[in-house]
């Protein structure tokens, strides 16, 4: 196919599949749906990471043509159309970078799989070129990274176009009791593009909207307790949450240590795999990281329709009941996993489940004051803040405009803590990783002789609401958070048009066999829809 048939079947992909209903949000004009068949291409809409590296290798797109695309969809549905607001800034060099991978690829050399493939950050990750990093804060407002961050070197060095900066949750979601997941001062409230009333889930909310709605081909969330997975599951994609340790955290805006990781969340399996390959790697910078330390995680084989033939999977009954269409879900989706081959042991427990929450959150306000102030005070003399205590203050002085809707009483919290030498911290934290991991998790598989263990990831995302903040449940990964173990959330389903995900967890460095798991479920199940930007939850 030639470059101008591919961007004409391509380059107007849908925002809005079909006709629209009554609640849906319209898309733009530009973006009317494509109705090519046959051999003519898909368009760039929802098109895999390999199939837009085809494209480029046979000459039917390039890196410029296919980052213009994501660029211009960004601009005609993040403001306005049904403006998901999931965007906080996009690369000024991004066209240029792409201009370069073109000459590259025109000269005979390719970087691998992400070469011209567009990716967007979460914007607590440094890049030291003219975007800022911020965590969402107005804190940090015109703050740019005196060094990428390992991961985004590693994603330059790949090929990877870093378009732009995804909207969070701010700071992570670490800053109120109150928070509503997906506002940030910088970025305002990002909207879930399956039912913009509705939760995009934090805290990396804006990664989740951003993937969902094709404004890049796949996306960096960071994760400490659920914001990878949870954002994921509420959008309709996959997200992986790694082992600590398999994936650097230097040069990443931090909570905590002890749980903080970055992960990949995309369209498909496939395409997560192949944005986690390239990002998983020690680093000088990450003690986490260490070779000594760090076995051996293979991403290198092909992904196989039948890994869960012979696999023994647990489910975590504990994570039912909140919502009888969710479980109606849910239980479709064991059906499936016994359908392509796994043995279901049912039900699981995880003999520690729900005694580690205090712990944990002792945990996190030792480690994000400790943390937050080492990363601060990295930034240099010319960084408008320096300490937790100086966003504190900044944040008071400008209330109006940094906490129109909720307050700062984590971080208040966080502040009054101590060094990490405390025995207050040490014993929290080696309480929280014993009942989560070899005494939770771990515990669970042997009991059973299992290979993991299942559950829905959450459920159906809730509205969003100013005055209550969240006030979601269900929720499934806390035990592979606090341990630092591996997670995998798949689409199951829809419940009202709002997207489920199905959660595989397993021990520490089962990262791919987790994701083979995930793959051979996803082709069995092929649960997952584009959104349609319903201004509500769809009627029965």
């Amino acid at each position: 196919m030639k470059r101008r048939d591919f961007l004409r079947a391509g380059a107007a992909g849908a925002a809005i599949v079909g006709a629209a209903p009554a609640t849906a949000a319209a898309a733009p004009a530009s973006f009317a749906p494509s109705r090519s068949a046959g051999t003519r291409a898909a368009p760039i809409e929802e098109m895999p990471i390999a199939a837009l590296q085809a494209a480029m290798a046979d000459g039917a797109l390039s890196a410029r043509e296919l980052t213009a695309w994501y660029l211009d969809r960004i601009a005609a549905m993040d403001r306005q159309g049904p403006a998901l607001r999931a965007v906080i800034e996009t690369n000024p060099d991004a066209i240029a970078i792409a201009e370069l991978l073109d000459r590259e690829r025109a000269a005979g050399r390719t970087r691998g799989p992400l070469h011209g493939i567009p990716i967007l950050l979460k914007d607590n990750v440094d890049t030291a070129d003219r975007m800022t990093t911020t965590a969402g804060s107005l804190a940090l407002e015109g703050s740019v990274a005196p060094r990428d961050a390992f991961i985004a070197e590693r994603l330059r060095a790949a090929g990877a176009i870093l378009l732009g900066k995804a909207n969070l949750s701010e700071w992570a979601n670490f800053r109120s009791t109150r928070s509503t997941s997906g506002w940030s001062g910088r970025g305002g409230q990002c909207r879930n593009p399956y039912a913009l009333d509705r939760t995009p889930c934090g805290s990396s909310s804006g990664s989740g909207a951003a993937t969902a709605a094709s404004f890049c081909a796949a996306a960096i969330g960071t994760e400490t307790d659920g914001s990878i997975l949870c954002p994921s599951a509420a959008q309709s994609l996959v997200g992986i949450k790694p082992t600590l340790g398999l994936v650097s955290r230097s040069g990443i805006i931090p909570i905590a240590h002890s749980q903080d990781t970055a992960g990949p969340m995309a369209r498909s399996v496939a395409d997560a795999r192949v944005l986690l390959a390239a990002i998983a790697a020690p680093d000088s910078r990450d003690a986490a990281t260490a070779a000594p330390r760090r076995p051996a995680v293979d991403f290198s084989r092909p992904l196989d329709a039948g890994a869960l033939r012979g696999a023994r999977l647990g489910v975590l009954r504990r994570h039912f009941g909140e919502n009888p269409y969710a479980d109606a879900v849910a239980e479709g989706a064991i059906a499936a996993l016994r359908s392509a081959g796994a043995t279901i042991v049912d039900p699981v427990k995880i003999p520690t489940a729900g005694q580690w929450g205090d712990a944990e959150f002792e945990v996190l306000l030792y480690e994000f004051k400790a943390d937050l102030d080492a990363y601060l005070a990295a930034l240099g003399p010319s960084a408008p803040v320096h300490s937790l205590a100086d966003v504190i203050l900044f944040n008071e002085r400008n209330k109006e405009r940094s906490m129109p809707y909720f307050g700062q009483e984590i971080m208040l919290m966080a502040a009054r803590k101590g060094p990490l030498t405390d025995r207050a911290y040490r014993n929290a934290r080696a309480r929280a990783r014993r009942l989560a991991g070899a005494r939770g998790i771990d515990a669970a598989l042997a009991a059973h002789r299992l290979d993991a263990l299942v559950a829905p990831t959450g459920g159906p995302p809730w509205p969003i609401d100013f005055v209550n903040g969240d006030h979601g449940g269900g929720a499934s990964y806390g035990a592979a958070a606090v341990a630092g173990y591996p997670s995998v959330t798949v689409p199951m389903g829809y419940v009202f048009g709002l997207p489920l995900g199905l959660s595989f967890y397993g021990p520490a460095w089962s990262d791919a066999k987790l994701v083979g798991y995930a793959h051979a479920f996803e082709q069995e199940a092929s649960a997952r829809r584009p959104p349609r930007y319903l201004g509500s939850a769809e009627p029965a």
